[in-house]
């Protein structure tokens, strides 16, 4: 599928990201508080040239987030590993599905070359999902983890992953690699999975992030939620209990925006105050860093939120 590209249509997919898509009349109006002005500026043009010629590509780069500049600016970005086509046809994620190539094994090296390069301070790694791969792409997280970790030993690594079909050992290669968070995101409420994520389950979700939490290395685990997508309000509480009761720690919640006319289309707008309201109905729940917003995403100031967890103890 081919991906649209114009007017700046913005949305959280599987693996955290903001995408553009078409404008049609079919999208809603877009309110005030969702009109931000895309990123421009030398060290931008930097970034771009560096992952060129390392043959890379950031979320925050392919998605022309509004939060990017921020985020560079901080020493921060999010890497996509394994491509960028994916095996899965989630309808709100705007990643291209289609034939994938067999895993670069050099690409760990080259993450690291560029994030030592760009000096980094907090490194955060995800992929396209792929199911075609036996360990669902474990060993390249993994290996990436490592990679960064000699050239940068000073630096946060997260990492935002995949379900991987529910394999332990899969899950397993990547907590052994030693991330400092591991996220996976349930994206929507239990109810809307059939049409929102047709080709995941919510369980197998909610048990990965349980077998994280539960693991011995301690590695806190962080996950979010789309609002937008028609889900109700109990339904959002259900979720944030489901996820607490887990053990995760680490909350996102944002707003999805329809990237074009083949994506699922936006039930509404949710205002800045409800998302404060979900906020603070997180943290009276127990999770210990919550991000709430309208632009909001999975590794949005993900570095600020892991140094709350080691305030704390964690």
């Amino acid at each position: 599928m081919k991906k649209e590209n114009s007017e700046d249509a913005f949305h959280l997919c599987d693996h955290g990201n903001g995408c553009r898509g078409k404008k049609s009349s079919s999208f809603l109006k877009k309110p005030s508080w969702l009109r931000r002005s895309l990123p421009r500026g030398p060290r931008y043009g930097r970034v771009q040239h560096l992952l060129k010629e390392k043959g890379l590509h950031t979320v925050c780069e392919q998605a022309h987030c509004p939060n990017q500049f921020e985020c560079f600016g901080k020493g921060t970005a999010t890497f996509l590993l394994l491509g960028e086509t994916c095996t899965r046809h989630c309808r709100f994620c705007n990643i291209d599905s289609g034939p994938v190539f067999p895993p670069d094994m050099e690409e760990p090296e080259r993450v690291a070359e560029a994030a030592a390069g760009l000096g980094l301070s907090y490194v955060v790694l995800t992929s396209v999902t792929r199911d075609d791969l036996e360990d669902g792409g474990a060993k390249i997280f993994a290996e990436s983890i490592k990679a960064l970790r000699r050239r940068l030993p000073s630096a946060g690594v997260e990492v935002l992953i995949p379900d991987f079909m529910g394999s332990e050992d899969a899950l397993k290669t990547v907590v052994y690699a030693k991330p400092d968070v591991i996220n996976h995101n349930m994206e929507t409420v239990e109810r809307l999975y059939p049409e929102v994520r047709p080709e995941a389950l919510y369980q197998r979700s909610l048990e990965l992030i349980a077998r994280v939490a539960a693991h011995e290395s301690g590695i806190p685990a962080k996950s979010g939620i789309m609002l937008g997508l028609g889900e109700g309000d109990d339904e959002i509480m259900k979720t944030l209990r489901d996820l607490r009761q887990a053990g995760c720690r680490i909350l996102t919640i944002g707003q999805y925006l329809q990237p074009s006319e083949r994506h699922l289309a936006v039930k509404r707008f949710v205002p800045p105050e409800t998302f404060d309201f979900w906020r603070k109905e997180a943290l009276g729940m127990g999770f210990s860093a919550v991000a709430s917003g309208p632009f909001v995403r999975s590794s949005y100031r993900a570095e600020e939120y892991r140094a709350v967890l080691e305030t704390a103890g964690f």
